[in-house]
């Protein structure tokens, strides 16, 4: 069947049929003839050849990824960030002597309760926690320590020795047995560290009111966050001396029973004097223009070393 004037089959004008059938052609232009005339059905097969060749590379590829181990994709390939490592935030007592000291309340360790002197055991016991919750709060409560008020710790004290401690808040006195930070202080989230020792006796006035007396000897090291300081922390010692007196409670009058200071001392290292003189402490250097300091600074720490010292504020 002939197509239409003017139409094609498979590729070519129908005029080239009626050529090939009026002429005979050579060999070589009947070769190209059935190549043209088949040129689209060779290209669809070797398209398919090709298509089934890639596809079976492709499976041996995926074969092999396959047997491959998992590697992990470089950050640099990936862009993915990397992940900051954790830090351990540098510890400010590293390089002092109190880099081994108990931490905190630790360190404040009572002695075994004896009847003493007319007070029994339990009284003696009552009388050495009550002073060892006192010092907690001066020396180591943060509420207390950064508030401006002495409630927490006049509520150890006897009725009639509150006024004394009021007293004593805004003045150099409050240091030498409470901290009080200064307003512009920062402490660093350690725990103070804490050394030294109590001791007690039994003691009667004149007029027979029978006293459990207690004495404390206690360093403590206080870690501050320090903006001028090439660390970027510092430290603050202080260390105090204090005796406590609690009378017997069936010798004396209601007003009277609880704690009562009988006699304080302390000393400060690395402290800003000028807060001292407010009762504040905050961490400051040493005077350049001021006295040396006759010994080793590290000697301070000892809770034997004499409470006088012979340059302070």
């Amino acid at each position: 069947m002939l197509s239409p004037p003017g139409s094609e089959r498979d590729g070519h004008p129908d005029w080239l049929d009626r050529l090939e059938r009026e002429i005979r052609p050579s060999l070589v232009v009947r070769l190209r003839i059935w190549c043209r005339r088949r040129a689209r059905r060779l290209a669809a097969a070797l398209g398919v050849v090709l298509l089934l060749a890639a596809t079976a590379g492709a499976a041996g590829y995926g074969y092999r990824q396959l047997r491959r181990p998992a590697s992990v994709p470089s950050l640099a390939a990936t862009g993915a960030p990397a992940t900051a490592r954790p830090t351990t935030p540098p510890d400010v007592f590293a390089d002092t002597p109190a880099a081994h000291w108990p931490a905190g309340a630790a360190g404040i360790v009572l002695p075994p309760a004896r009847p003493t002197g007319g007070l029994t055991a339990a009284e003696v016991a009552a009388g050495l926690n009550r002073v060892r919750a006192a010092m907690l709060t001066a020396r180591l409560d943060r509420a207390f320590m950064t508030g401006g008020s002495p409630t927490p710790l006049l509520r150890h004290f006897a009725p009639a020795a509150r006024e004394s401690v009021r007293k004593d808040w805004s003045t150099e006195t409050i240091g030498t047995y409470a901290t009080r930070l200064a307003p512009d202080a920062r402490l660093t989230p350690d725990q103070p560290r804490t050394r030294g020792r109590l001791t007690y006796r039994a003691v009667r006035q004149a007029d027979g009111v029978r006293m459990l007396e207690v004495t404390s000897n206690v360093v403590w090291v206080y870690g501050f966050r320090d903006p001028g300081s090439r660390s970027g922390h510092s430290v603050v010692l202080l260390h105090d001396e204090i005796v406590w007196r609690l009378p017997r409670d069936g010798d004396v009058a209601r007003a009277d029973r609880g704690l009562w200071l009988h006699r304080m001392s302390s000393y400060g290292w690395g402290v800003d004097c000028d807060a001292v003189k407010l009762g504040l402490i905050r961490p400051g250097g040493a005077d350049p223009d001021g006295t040396p300091f006759p010994e080793d600074p590290d000697t301070l720490y000892d809770p034997e070393h004499p409470i006088e010292l012979p340059v302070s504020c």
